[in-house]
C-alpha cells in the first residue's frame, strides 16, 4: 500500500515538470535565437551588471575602505619621511651656497690648487626658535637644541641669507643665541669686493648694523657685500653677514660713517642652522695669539 501510494506521487511530480521543462527548453531556443541574431543576452548581462553594482560596492565597501585607510598612512608617513629628507638637502645647499658670492672674488687663486678643499661645514643640526627678544637693548632668541644635542658655548648660528649670531648660553636642551644686531655684539669682517677688514656692530635694529672703524678714505661704497674675515677665533672666513647701505664722508671726521643691512631673515626665520667646522680648513676661524713674556724675561 505505501509501495503503491509512493509510485503515484513520484508519477504525478514527473507528469507535473513535463510542461515546464518544456517551457524552460523553448525559452532557451528563443534565447539563443535572439543572442545569435542581436546580441540580447549582452544587453542583459549590461542591465543585470549596472542593477548588481550597488551590491558589489556594499559588499566590497569594508574591504576597499580598511584599503584605503592603510594605504593613506603609508602614504602620509612616506610623504612625512621624503619631507624631511628635502627639508635636510634644502639645509645643505643653503649652506654651501651661502659662500659662493664670497668665494668669487678668491677664484682665480683658487684655480691653482690641485685638489678641492673639503667643506668647511662638518656637520650641522637645524634648530627651532622658540622665543625671540628684539629690543633696542637686547636681541636674542631662544632654540629648541641645547647640550644634549651637542650645542656648545660660542657656536656660529646660521640662516637663510647669512650669518644670524653665535650662542651665548648654553641649557640642557635649549640654547640662547646672541644676534648680530644685538648692541653688545660684533662680528669680524671683510668687504668682499676689495678685502678690506674691519668690524660690524649691531645697533639694537635687526635691519642696521653699522661699520664705526674705518678711515674716511677707506675703499668700501654701497652694495658692498660684507662676510666674516675668519678673524676672532669664533666665525669662520667667507660667510655673508650684510650688505652696505650707505657711506657717509665728513672731510672734517677721521672716521667714516657706514652703515650695513644684515643678510639673515633676523626677525623672520622660525629655523636656524648651528654648524660645526673643520678645524684644519683653511677658512676655519683663526684665534689671534698674543705673546706672554718668558719667566726668564720678567725683573
Amino acid at each position: 500500500m505505501t509501495i503503491f501510494g509512493s509510485g503515484r506521487a513520484v508519477h504525478s511530480r514527473v507528469a507535473a515538470t513535463g510542461p515546464r521543462f518544456t517551457f524552460y527548453v523553448a525559452l532557451a531556443i528563443v534565447l539563443m535565437f535572439l543572442d545569435q541574431r542581436g546580441n540580447w543576452l549582452e544587453y542583459a548581462r549590461y542591465a543585470l551588471s549596472a542593477a548588481a553594482y550597488p551590491v558589489q560596492l556594499a559588499v566590497n565597501s569594508p574591504s576597499a575602505a580598511w584599503h584605503w585607510v592603510r594605504d593613506n598612512f603609508v602614504s602620509r608617513e612616506r610623504l612625512a619621511a621624503e619631507n624631511a629628507a628635502l627639508r635636510e638637502a634644502n639645509k645643505a645647499l643653503e649652506l654651501r651656497a651661502l659662500r659662493i658670492e664670497s668665494l668669487e672674488a678668491e677664484n682665480a687663486q683658487l684655480r691653482e690648487l690641485e685638489a678641492a678643499l673639503p667643506d668647511l661645514a662638518e656637520r650641522w643640526l637645524v634648530a627651532e626658535v622658540l622665543a625671540v627678544e628684539l629690543s633696542t637693548l637686547r636681541q636674542r632668541v631662544v632654540v629648541n637644541k641645547g647640550a644634549a644635542d651637542g650645542v656648545f658655548k660660542g657656536q656660529s648660528v646660521l640662516a637663510r641669507g647669512g650669518l644670524m649670531g653665535q650662542v651665548m648660553r648654553v641649557g640642557p636642551w635649549s640654547a640662547e643665541v646672541i644676534l648680530i644686531s644685538d648692541p653688545e655684539h660684533a662680528v669680524p669682517v671683510q668687504v668682499a669686493r676689495s678685502g678690506l677688514r674691519t668690524i660690524a656692530v649691531g645697533q639694537g635694529n635687526t635691519g642696521v648694523m653699522t661699520l664705526p672703524y674705518l678711515p674716511v678714505n677707506s675703499d668700501i661704497k654701497v652694495d658692498d657685500l660684507l662676510v666674516t674675515s675668519g678673524l676672532g677665533g669664533v666665525f669662520p672666513a667667507g660667510y655673508p653677514v650684510a650688505r652696505v647701505l650707505d657711506v657717509g664722508r665728513d672731510p672734517g671726521q677721521p672716521l667714516a660713517q657706514v652703515h650695513a643691512q644684515p643678510l639673515a631673515a633676523i626677525d623672520r626665520d622660525r629655523e636656524v642652522m648651528l654648524v660645526w667646522f673643520r678645524a684644519g680648513h683653511p677658512a676655519a676661524p683663526a684665534v689671534e695669539s698674543t705673546v706672554l713674556p718668558s719667566p726668564e724675561a720678567a725683573p
